[in-house]
Protein backbone atom coordinates (compact mmCIF):
# COMPACT_ATOMS: atom_id res chain seq x y z
CA UNK A 1 0.00 0.00 0.00
CA UNK A 2 0.88 3.11 -1.20
CA UNK A 3 0.74 6.13 1.33
CA UNK A 4 -0.80 9.23 0.34
CA UNK A 5 -0.50 12.82 2.21
CA UNK A 6 -4.37 12.41 3.98
CA UNK A 7 -7.07 9.68 5.31
CA UNK A 8 -10.43 11.27 6.37
CA UNK A 9 -11.21 10.49 10.08
CA UNK A 10 -14.42 11.51 11.67
CA UNK A 11 -14.89 14.57 10.17
CA UNK A 12 -11.24 15.72 9.65
CA UNK A 13 -8.71 15.42 7.16
CA UNK A 14 -5.70 13.94 9.26
CA UNK A 15 -1.78 13.25 7.86
CA UNK A 16 -2.21 9.50 7.08
CA UNK A 17 0.87 8.81 9.94
CA UNK A 18 -2.07 10.45 12.44
CA UNK A 19 -4.92 8.47 11.74
CA UNK A 20 -4.75 6.23 14.16
CA UNK A 21 -7.05 4.39 16.79
CA UNK A 22 -6.66 2.79 20.74
CA UNK A 23 -5.86 -0.67 21.13
CA UNK A 24 -9.33 -1.12 23.08
CA UNK A 25 -11.12 -0.10 19.79
CA UNK A 26 -14.60 -2.36 19.69
CA UNK A 27 -13.92 -3.34 15.66
CA UNK A 28 -10.35 -4.13 16.80
CA UNK A 29 -11.43 -7.02 18.97
CA UNK A 30 -14.38 -8.35 17.28
CA UNK A 31 -14.66 -7.51 13.52
CA UNK A 32 -17.88 -4.80 14.46
CA UNK A 33 -17.30 -2.92 11.39
CA UNK A 34 -18.20 -2.28 7.69
CA UNK A 35 -16.72 -1.08 4.59
CA UNK A 36 -16.57 -0.63 1.12
CA UNK A 37 -14.26 -0.96 -1.84
CA UNK A 38 -14.61 2.02 -4.75
CA UNK A 39 -13.14 2.67 -7.29
CA UNK A 40 -11.82 6.19 -9.20
CA UNK A 41 -10.51 6.01 -12.69
CA UNK A 42 -8.54 8.60 -15.03
CA UNK A 43 -11.26 9.62 -17.61
CA UNK A 44 -10.93 11.91 -20.80
CA UNK A 45 -13.01 14.10 -18.80
CA UNK A 46 -11.25 13.76 -15.36
CA UNK A 47 -11.52 11.92 -12.07
CA UNK A 48 -14.56 9.65 -12.06
CA UNK A 49 -15.61 7.22 -9.50
CA UNK A 50 -17.83 4.35 -10.44
CA UNK A 51 -21.08 3.90 -8.87
CA UNK A 52 -20.09 5.88 -5.64
CA UNK A 53 -23.70 6.61 -4.22
CA UNK A 54 -24.69 3.07 -5.06
CA UNK A 55 -21.85 1.86 -2.87
CA UNK A 56 -21.97 4.34 -0.01
CA UNK A 57 -25.71 3.14 0.18
CA UNK A 58 -24.49 0.15 0.53
CA UNK A 59 -22.27 0.93 3.23
CA UNK A 60 -25.45 2.19 5.04
CA UNK A 61 -27.38 -1.35 4.67
CA UNK A 62 -24.81 -3.10 5.56
CA UNK A 63 -24.08 -0.82 9.12
CA UNK A 64 -28.12 -1.06 9.96
CA UNK A 65 -27.93 -5.29 9.65
CA UNK A 66 -25.18 -4.69 12.31
CA UNK A 67 -27.68 -2.01 14.67
CA UNK A 68 -25.01 0.37 13.88
CA UNK A 69 -25.94 3.85 12.97
CA UNK A 70 -23.42 5.86 10.74
CA UNK A 71 -23.07 9.46 11.93
CA UNK A 72 -22.60 10.67 8.12
CA UNK A 73 -25.27 10.69 5.37
CA UNK A 74 -24.46 9.28 1.96
CA UNK A 75 -24.65 12.41 0.62
CA UNK A 76 -21.89 13.93 3.04
CA UNK A 77 -20.03 10.59 2.59
CA UNK A 78 -20.08 11.31 -1.48
CA UNK A 79 -18.57 14.77 -0.89
CA UNK A 80 -15.82 13.69 0.99
CA UNK A 81 -14.56 10.79 -1.24
CA UNK A 82 -14.35 13.26 -3.73
CA UNK A 83 -12.66 15.68 -1.77
CA UNK A 84 -10.57 13.13 -0.33
CA UNK A 85 -9.40 12.31 -4.13
CA UNK A 86 -8.60 16.10 -4.59
CA UNK A 87 -6.41 16.71 -1.90
CA UNK A 88 -4.51 13.45 -2.36
CA UNK A 89 -3.82 14.00 -6.19
CA UNK A 90 -4.61 11.10 -7.14
CA UNK A 91 -6.28 11.13 -10.92
CA UNK A 92 -7.06 7.58 -10.12
CA UNK A 93 -7.43 5.12 -6.73
CA UNK A 94 -9.05 2.97 -4.86
CA UNK A 95 -11.15 4.37 -1.91
CA UNK A 96 -11.73 2.69 1.81
CA UNK A 97 -14.78 4.18 3.73
CA UNK A 98 -15.01 1.77 6.92
CA UNK A 99 -16.95 2.48 10.03
CA UNK A 100 -16.11 0.75 13.28
CA UNK A 101 -17.45 0.84 16.63
CA UNK A 102 -14.96 2.38 18.68
CA UNK A 103 -13.65 3.04 22.14
CA UNK A 104 -15.33 3.06 25.07
CA UNK A 105 -16.50 -0.42 26.54
CA UNK A 106 -14.86 -3.89 25.24
CA UNK A 107 -17.70 -6.61 25.97
CA UNK A 108 -19.29 -8.08 22.92
CA UNK A 109 -22.33 -6.06 23.58
CA UNK A 110 -20.99 -2.92 22.01
CA UNK A 111 -23.66 -1.21 23.76
CA UNK A 112 -22.96 3.17 23.25
CA UNK A 113 -19.82 2.71 22.15
CA UNK A 114 -19.30 5.32 19.31
CA UNK A 115 -19.13 4.64 15.50
CA UNK A 116 -15.48 5.97 14.28
CA UNK A 117 -15.88 6.79 10.44
CA UNK A 118 -12.53 6.54 8.10
CA UNK A 119 -12.12 7.42 4.44
CA UNK A 120 -8.90 6.25 3.02
CA UNK A 121 -7.76 6.55 -0.87
CA UNK A 122 -4.34 5.03 -2.45
CA UNK A 123 -3.29 3.78 -5.67
CA UNK A 124 -3.90 0.35 -6.72
CA UNK A 125 -3.56 -1.81 -9.67
CA UNK A 126 -5.06 -5.38 -10.91
CA UNK A 127 -6.22 -6.50 -7.93
CA UNK A 128 -5.25 -10.71 -9.19
CA UNK A 129 -2.32 -9.18 -11.08
CA UNK A 130 -2.08 -7.26 -14.84
CA UNK A 131 -1.46 -11.07 -15.95
CA UNK A 132 -4.26 -12.67 -14.56
CA UNK A 133 -6.28 -9.89 -16.09
CA UNK A 134 -5.09 -10.58 -19.39
CA UNK A 135 -4.67 -14.73 -19.27
CA UNK A 136 -6.38 -15.37 -16.60
CA UNK A 137 -6.10 -16.73 -13.28
CA UNK A 138 -5.93 -20.59 -11.88
CA UNK A 139 -8.71 -20.91 -8.99
CA UNK A 140 -8.78 -23.59 -6.39
CA UNK A 141 -11.96 -24.74 -3.85
CA UNK A 142 -11.05 -24.07 -0.75
CA UNK A 143 -11.56 -26.65 1.72
CA UNK A 144 -13.38 -23.91 4.23
CA UNK A 145 -17.05 -23.28 3.36
CA UNK A 146 -18.50 -19.97 2.87
CA UNK A 147 -20.49 -19.21 6.26
CA UNK A 148 -23.94 -19.78 6.01
CA UNK A 149 -26.39 -16.58 5.49
CA UNK A 150 -28.22 -17.81 8.86
CA UNK A 151 -24.91 -17.57 10.83
CA UNK A 152 -23.40 -14.05 9.58
CA UNK A 153 -25.35 -12.09 7.15
CA UNK A 154 -23.54 -11.92 4.01
CA UNK A 155 -25.31 -9.16 2.88
CA UNK A 156 -23.29 -6.91 4.81
CA UNK A 157 -20.31 -6.03 3.70
CA UNK A 158 -18.74 -6.72 7.44
CA UNK A 159 -15.31 -6.49 8.68
CA UNK A 160 -15.45 -9.77 10.38
CA UNK A 161 -17.17 -11.95 7.83
CA UNK A 162 -13.89 -11.54 6.11
CA UNK A 163 -11.83 -14.04 8.16
CA UNK A 164 -13.44 -16.67 6.19
CA UNK A 165 -12.50 -14.97 2.94
CA UNK A 166 -9.08 -14.84 4.49
CA UNK A 167 -8.31 -18.53 5.73
CA UNK A 168 -9.55 -19.48 1.78
CA UNK A 169 -7.22 -17.69 0.26
CA UNK A 170 -4.63 -18.10 2.64
CA UNK A 171 -5.10 -22.00 2.25
CA UNK A 172 -5.18 -21.71 -1.87
CA UNK A 173 -2.11 -19.14 -2.29
CA UNK A 174 -0.18 -21.18 -0.10
CA UNK A 175 -0.92 -24.26 -2.17
CA UNK A 176 0.38 -22.41 -5.36
CA UNK A 177 -3.36 -20.92 -6.94
CA UNK A 178 -4.16 -17.20 -7.20
CA UNK A 179 -7.44 -17.48 -5.71
CA UNK A 180 -9.61 -19.56 -3.74
CA UNK A 181 -13.33 -20.68 -4.89
CA UNK A 182 -16.21 -20.73 -1.28
CA UNK A 183 -18.73 -23.67 -1.75
CA UNK A 184 -21.69 -23.69 0.88
CA UNK A 185 -22.40 -26.33 3.41
CA UNK A 186 -24.82 -27.65 0.95
CA UNK A 187 -22.41 -28.16 -2.01
CA UNK A 188 -23.29 -25.00 -3.68
CA UNK A 189 -20.63 -22.30 -5.32
CA UNK A 190 -20.88 -19.21 -3.26
CA UNK A 191 -18.00 -16.98 -4.61
CA UNK A 192 -14.24 -16.32 -3.99
CA UNK A 193 -12.75 -14.56 -1.61
CA UNK A 194 -13.24 -11.07 -2.45
CA UNK A 195 -15.27 -11.68 -5.78
CA UNK A 196 -18.35 -12.69 -7.46
CA UNK A 197 -18.21 -15.69 -9.75
CA UNK A 198 -19.79 -16.59 -13.34
CA UNK A 199 -19.51 -19.24 -15.56
CA UNK A 200 -20.51 -19.51 -19.34
CA UNK A 201 -21.94 -22.85 -20.53
CA UNK A 202 -23.42 -22.61 -24.08
CA UNK A 203 -23.40 -18.94 -24.24
CA UNK A 204 -25.31 -18.87 -21.66
CA UNK A 205 -24.22 -16.45 -18.17
CA UNK A 206 -24.79 -18.49 -15.19
CA UNK A 207 -24.21 -17.10 -11.55
CA UNK A 208 -24.92 -18.32 -7.99
CA UNK A 209 -28.02 -16.88 -6.35
CA UNK A 210 -27.86 -14.02 -3.61
CA UNK A 211 -28.95 -17.00 -0.89
CA UNK A 212 -25.64 -18.87 -1.61
CA UNK A 213 -24.25 -16.63 1.17
CA UNK A 214 -22.79 -14.21 -1.54
CA UNK A 215 -22.42 -10.07 -0.99
CA UNK A 216 -24.80 -8.60 -3.38
CA UNK A 217 -21.47 -7.34 -5.53
CA UNK A 218 -21.54 -3.69 -7.41
CA UNK A 219 -20.08 -5.10 -10.19
CA UNK A 220 -21.91 -8.27 -10.34
CA UNK A 221 -25.03 -6.03 -10.55
CA UNK A 222 -23.24 -4.20 -13.15
CA UNK A 223 -22.10 -7.03 -15.33
CA UNK A 224 -25.36 -8.62 -15.03
CA UNK A 225 -26.92 -5.65 -16.62
CA UNK A 226 -23.70 -4.96 -19.47
CA UNK A 227 -24.10 -8.49 -20.19
CA UNK A 228 -27.89 -8.72 -20.70
CA UNK A 229 -27.74 -5.37 -22.67
CA UNK A 230 -25.49 -6.97 -25.02
CA UNK A 231 -27.61 -9.55 -25.86
CA UNK A 232 -26.56 -12.40 -23.42
CA UNK A 233 -29.25 -14.58 -21.31
CA UNK A 234 -27.85 -14.16 -17.24
CA UNK A 235 -29.28 -16.69 -14.82
CA UNK A 236 -28.80 -16.73 -11.19
CA UNK A 237 -29.26 -20.51 -10.45
CA UNK A 238 -27.44 -23.39 -8.43
CA UNK A 239 -23.94 -24.02 -9.20
CA UNK A 240 -22.05 -27.31 -8.51
CA UNK A 241 -18.03 -27.91 -8.20
CA UNK A 242 -18.20 -29.69 -11.78
CA UNK A 243 -20.27 -26.59 -13.13
CA UNK A 244 -17.11 -25.43 -12.96
CA UNK A 245 -14.87 -28.15 -14.27
CA UNK A 246 -16.96 -27.92 -17.39
CA UNK A 247 -17.38 -24.85 -18.07
CA UNK A 248 -16.81 -23.05 -21.45
CA UNK A 249 -15.58 -20.08 -19.70
CA UNK A 250 -15.21 -18.61 -16.00
CA UNK A 251 -14.76 -15.24 -14.86
CA UNK A 252 -14.59 -13.13 -11.59
CA UNK A 253 -15.85 -9.49 -10.80
CA UNK A 254 -15.45 -7.24 -8.33
CA UNK A 255 -14.11 -3.54 -7.65
CA UNK A 256 -10.92 -4.55 -6.93
CA UNK A 257 -10.55 -7.55 -9.39
CA UNK A 258 -12.66 -5.84 -11.36
CA UNK A 259 -13.12 -8.70 -14.72
CA UNK A 260 -10.53 -10.97 -13.96
CA UNK A 261 -10.91 -14.35 -15.95
CA UNK A 262 -10.33 -18.10 -14.61
CA UNK A 263 -8.35 -20.09 -17.00
CA UNK A 264 -8.29 -23.35 -14.45
CA UNK A 265 -10.45 -24.51 -11.40
CA UNK A 266 -8.72 -27.40 -9.33
CA UNK A 267 -6.24 -27.88 -11.97
CA UNK A 268 -8.76 -28.52 -14.51
CA UNK A 269 -8.10 -26.13 -17.29
CA UNK A 270 -11.37 -23.97 -18.70
CA UNK A 271 -8.71 -22.47 -21.25
CA UNK A 272 -7.50 -19.26 -21.94
CA UNK A 273 -10.06 -16.06 -21.63
CA UNK A 274 -13.36 -16.81 -23.99
CA UNK A 275 -15.19 -14.39 -26.35
CA UNK A 276 -17.79 -13.68 -24.18
CA UNK A 277 -15.58 -12.97 -20.92
CA UNK A 278 -13.25 -10.79 -23.44
CA UNK A 279 -16.36 -8.80 -24.48
CA UNK A 280 -17.79 -7.81 -20.78
CA UNK A 281 -13.97 -7.44 -19.58
CA UNK A 282 -13.54 -4.74 -22.27
CA UNK A 283 -17.23 -3.09 -22.22
CA UNK A 284 -16.92 -2.66 -18.19
CA UNK A 285 -13.47 -0.97 -18.63
CA UNK A 286 -14.26 0.66 -21.44
CA UNK A 287 -17.41 2.24 -19.09
CA UNK A 288 -15.00 2.65 -16.08
CA UNK A 289 -12.73 4.64 -18.12
CA UNK A 290 -15.34 6.84 -19.52
CA UNK A 291 -14.72 5.51 -23.24
CA UNK A 292 -18.16 4.39 -23.64
CA UNK A 293 -21.47 6.58 -23.10
CA UNK A 294 -23.71 3.75 -22.97
CA UNK A 295 -23.53 3.22 -19.32
CA UNK A 296 -21.90 6.51 -18.81
CA UNK A 297 -24.65 7.29 -16.14
CA UNK A 298 -22.70 5.26 -13.14
CA UNK A 299 -19.71 7.77 -13.25
CA UNK A 300 -19.77 10.06 -10.83
CA UNK A 301 -17.19 12.84 -11.66
CA UNK A 302 -14.50 14.60 -9.09
CA UNK A 303 -13.68 17.13 -11.52
CA UNK A 304 -15.23 19.47 -14.05
CA UNK A 305 -14.73 18.22 -17.51
CA UNK A 306 -12.24 20.62 -19.38
CA UNK A 307 -13.57 23.13 -21.76
CA UNK A 308 -14.89 21.51 -25.22
CA UNK A 309 -14.91 18.34 -23.74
Amino acid sequence: MRETEKIWMNGEFVDWADARIHVGTHGLHYGSGVFEGIRAYETPKGTAVFRLTEHLKRLHNSAQILYMEIPYSVEELRSVCHELIGINGLPECYLRPLAFYGYDELGVNPGNNPVDVVVMSWPWGAYLGADGVKNGIRAKISSWARVDMNTVPHVSKATGIYLNSMLAVLEVTKAGYDEAILMTDHGHIADGSGENIFVVTDGVIYTPDLSHSILPGVTRDTVIQIAQDLGYRVETTDLIRTDLYLADEIFMTGTAAEVTPVRSVDDHEVGPPGPITREIQSAYMDTVRGHSERWSHWLEYSTRAPAGA
